[in-house]
């Protein structure tokens, strides 16, 4: 916050969240003035001027300070976002990466080590599997995936059970799990847990405040907000993991760009309207597929037919604008057929932009839901920012060419 904004508010009543997060990262002003948003500041080496300062901030750093002795440890674009989204998920120090990925990748090598046992929940973001199959089996590390609505998370803990890592909502059927629930059998025996909070963006969900230890995001999706940019955030909420974050941080050399590092800042101070945005035209289009004859299931945890709402309407302040839907009907190229007959809807694997987005669930990656319990193709939607009515439409205009593609196929098999 500025010099002038923080002395007039340093003796009144608690700011609100939003005026927080505009506030959070930007530059004091100097000699009276001074820029809106902070500079994007770009190099590769850092200049000191002597020996004992260069000295000096090599020694902070490695006693844990955040001071940048070389351009790959960031300097004031990229300490201005960390601060911002630190606010923003109420943690003690945030982390850069370049994907969200990354940051997961980052988060499981920085806090397990060979021979530990993760738990890690069976609707997680899919390439987490990869990570583990790729990389973590073969140094050792063992995760073992479970149903937080099914399985008993205390039968599960084995005596080198180190981390528990889950996703609320899930990205696929947006499954709501009992996060303070989960976190206290955790914390009773000094287990460390992580939390996806992509979905919400980190505005809707406070994984920390809810028992949560460590949070990572994809920041590539609704942080920044318009599909330029790829980036990953963790954030801890203690000095202790912060310290394992930096080492392993350090060991990778994890970065990001300064120009990216300001389109994420910029991205943060509209979160909580474009996310306001978001939810209010996900609601009419869930609302709107959930009257449609060729659909069985809507999955939106804002709905009230929702099965995850009672602890969505506990644990969150909004949706966001993702929603999945079940054909009644049809198959896999049914649901295909839905996909390429949309007009405003784009066809990609991200979410999180201005822009609405169209994607089959694979069957696959359904099928290692212990919650689901059927043969029936999904449809993931993000909801854009464009007119609902117009993606109302749309989705109702592709339906009906799916539902000939479906009638045409099952006359195709009758008797001649």
């Amino acid at each position: 916050m500025s010099q002038k904004s923080g002395s007039q508010h340093s003796n009144a009543q608690p700011l609100g969240a939003a005026t927080r997060l505009i506030h959070a990262g930007v530059p004091p002003l100097r000699d009276g003035t001074g820029p809106v948003n902070v500079p994007v500041v770009r190099t590769s080496t850092v200049r000191f001027a002597d020996t004992a300062t260069h000295a000096d901030v090599h020694h902070r750093r490695a006693t844990g300070e955040r001071v940048a002795g070389y351009g790959r440890h960031g300097l004031d674009t990229h300490q201005a976002l960390e601060d911002a989204v630190t606010e923003l998920e109420g943690g003690h120090r945030a982390f850069l990466a370049p994907s969200g990925l990354a940051a997961i990748s980052l988060t499981l090598l920085a806090l397990l080590a060979p021979g530990d046992h993760a738990l890690v929940a069976d609707n997680v973001y899919a390439p987490v599997r990869r990570v583990d199959d790729g990389l973590l089996k073969r140094i050792g590390i063992t995760l073992e995936y479970f149903s937080p609505g099914h399985d008993e998370l205390a039968a599960l803990i084995r005596p080198n059970t180190k981390l528990v890592y889950l996703e609320s909502p899930s990205s696929l059927l947006f499954e709501v799990i009992d996060l303070p629930a989960l976190a206290a059998i955790a914390a009773a025996r000094g287990i460390t847990v992580v939390a996806d909070n992509t979905w919400s963006g980190g505005w809707f969900y406070k994984p920390l405040s809810l028992g949560a230890n460590v949070v990572v995001q994809a920041a590539t999706k609704y942080i920044a907000g318009h599909s330029d940019l790829m980036q990953g955030i963790v954030v801890v909420d203690s000095p202790a993991l912060a310290a394992k974050l930096t080492s392993a941080y350090e060991s990778l050399g994890l970065t990001i760009g300064a120009d990216d590092a300001y389109l994420s800042l910029r991205g943060i101070r509209t979160l909580p309207v474009r996310l306001a945005q978001h939810q209010r035209h996900a609601t009419l289009v869930a609302k709107a597929l959930q009257k449609h004859a060729q659909v069985a299931r809507v999955f939106y945890p804002a709905l009230p037919e929702d099965p995850g709402h009672a602890l969505w309407q506990r644990d969150f302040s909004g949706a966001s604008g993702l929603v999945s839907f079940e054909l009644k009907e049809g198959d896999v190229s049914v649901a295909n057929a839905f996909i390429d007959a949309l007009q405003h809807f784009g066809i990609g694997a991200s979410w999180g932009g201005y822009e609405s987005l169209a994607l089959i669930a694979p069957p696959e990656r359904l099928a290692a839901y212990r919650t689901w319990n059927s043969a029936q193709p999904v449809v993931r939607l993000h909801i854009g920012l464009e007119d609902p009515q117009d993606l109302i439409a749309d989705v109702q205009q592709a339906l009906a060419k799916a539902a000939a593609v479906w009638a045409a196929q099952k006359q195709s098999l009758l008797p001649a």
